[in-house]
């Protein structure tokens, strides 16, 4: 038996908060017998991810099925961590206008993040990075949060 260990559940500003704060977090997705499980970097606002991508599998299962799961988590140890779990639907931003207003905040959000002088996003982006691309297929879509869920380990 362990002493000193709480597990809990966080509540919703601390799931609002982890949602917020995190760079990267994860997509599940399902299609055709196939779930599919992928490192993103996300923007976060008023229970909607926001995300980039080239087309790829991900982007291939989510048009197919578009109920994701998306997942962050904020691990210090193995006994010091928090978690969160949400569910959505995917969807594609076709808008020019919205798509550059959520390349701008993408941008935003990854490049402080970066090392180095010459580091560039990847993933789809042009290499203008103020350019929503026409050379590579860059998709920008949205995940509207209808569930989320979190817990944690305090050692």
């Amino acid at each position: 038996m362990r002493f000193g260990i709480m597990l809990g559940e966080l509540d919703v500003l601390q799931i609002e908060d982890l949602l917020m704060s995190l760079p990267i977090g994860r997509i599940g997705c399902h299609a055709d017998g196939i779930t599919y499980i992928v490192p993103i970097n996300y923007v976060y606002e008023s229970d909607t991810i926001y995300a980039h991508s080239k087309k790829g599998m991900k982007i291939d299962i989510m048009r197919k099925n578009p109920d994701v799961c998306f997942q962050v988590d904020a691990i210090d140890d193995l006994l010091n961590w928090e978690s969160v779990i949400t569910w959505g639907k995917f969807e594609e931003i076709f808008d020019m206008q919205e798509k550059t207003l959520v390349m701008q905040k993408i941008l935003n959000r990854v490049i402080p993040l970066m090392k180095g002088d010459t580091a560039q996003p990847s993933h789809g982006f042009t290499n203008d990075t103020s350019n929503v691309g026409e050379d590579v297929e860059l998709i920008l879509y949205k995940i509207s949060l209808d569930k989320k869920t979190g817990r944690f380990e305090k050692g």
